[in-house]
Parts: C-alpha cells; structure tokens; sequence
C-alpha cells in the first residue's frame, strides 16, 4: 500500500500531500482516513495516545460523534524530505449547539510509501459565537478552491 506524493518532499508535493489530508479530514471517515496513515502509525493528539489503524479509526469515530458540522482548514508550514509540518483550524460545534474553533499545530513522519508514521498534534479549542464563524462550505465536498485559506483569513 502507498501513498503519493511520495518522500522526498518539495514545497509542492508537500502542499499536495497537506491538501490531500485536508480533503480526507473533511470526509469525517475515519476508515478511509486511517489508510493514509501506516499500520503502525503512532499519534500523540493533544494528551491522547493512539497506535495503530483500529486505534485511529476507533478515535476519528469517537471525536466526530461530538465535533459536529466539522470544516478544516490545513496550511504548510515547513517541510523536509520525510517530515512536514501544517498549522490548522477547524470549527464544529457540540450537542448543545456551542461553536469553536480548534487552532493547533501538526508534525508529520512519512515512510518511503507515502503513509504517515507518526503524527503530533497540539490543539487548542476557543469557543466562539456561531456568527464569528468562518468556514463555510458544503460538507458533503472538500473546501472549493476559491474559499480563502488560513492566512487569507488572518487565522
């Protein structure tokens, strides 16, 4: 199984490689998701620690039956040959109806295949009014490519 773009990585195949985990995140699947990520990929996710495709797959489930609405926004930050670095934020709102708007920092290890080894994540959660919201696109497709990214919107 691969992944392309492959290691080593350009600014653009980096970008691509950051769009395409874009528009997979905003499938909401965790099962196609988890593909992207080797069998044994390890994340730390804020103070949460998962190993493996079921363990990814059970934690994407998991955070989708309470991030509700979810749209996700992901922009390079740096890269090397097998690493790369995103910022993002994403917004979605709880059972009660309360928006936020999740702002956080990836690393990301690939091997030669393409798939994803290991993945930190630090992310903070803002709570924000519904009208403060500033994503906003059909969820059933990825972000169309004329809706402003994160450094368009000041984020």
């Amino acid at each position: 199984m691969s992944r392309p773009p492959f290691p080593p990585y350009t600014e653009a195949t980096a970008i691509q490689k950051v769009r395409a985990a874009e528009d997979g995140w905003n499938t909401r699947d965790p099962e196609r998701i988890s593909l992207a990520y080797s069998e044994n990929s390890w994340w730390r996710n804020r103070s949460t620690f998962v190993q493996g495709r079921a363990a990814i797959v059970e934690f994407l489930a998991g955070k989708w039956e309470r991030e509700l609405d979810y749209r996700l926004i992901k922009e390079l930050w740096a890269y090397t040959d097998d690493v790369i670095a995103v910022r993002f934020a994403y917004e979605y709102h709880d059972a009660a109806g309360q928006w936020f708007r999740a702002y956080g920092n990836e690393n990301w290890h690939f091997d030669k295949e393409g798939l994803m080894t290991h993945r930190h994540a630090s992310i903070n959660d803002l709570a924000i009014d519904e009208a403060d919201r500033k994503f906003f696109w059909d969820t059933s497709r990825p972000r169309p490519a004329d809706h402003p990214g994160l450094s368009d919107l000041g984020l």
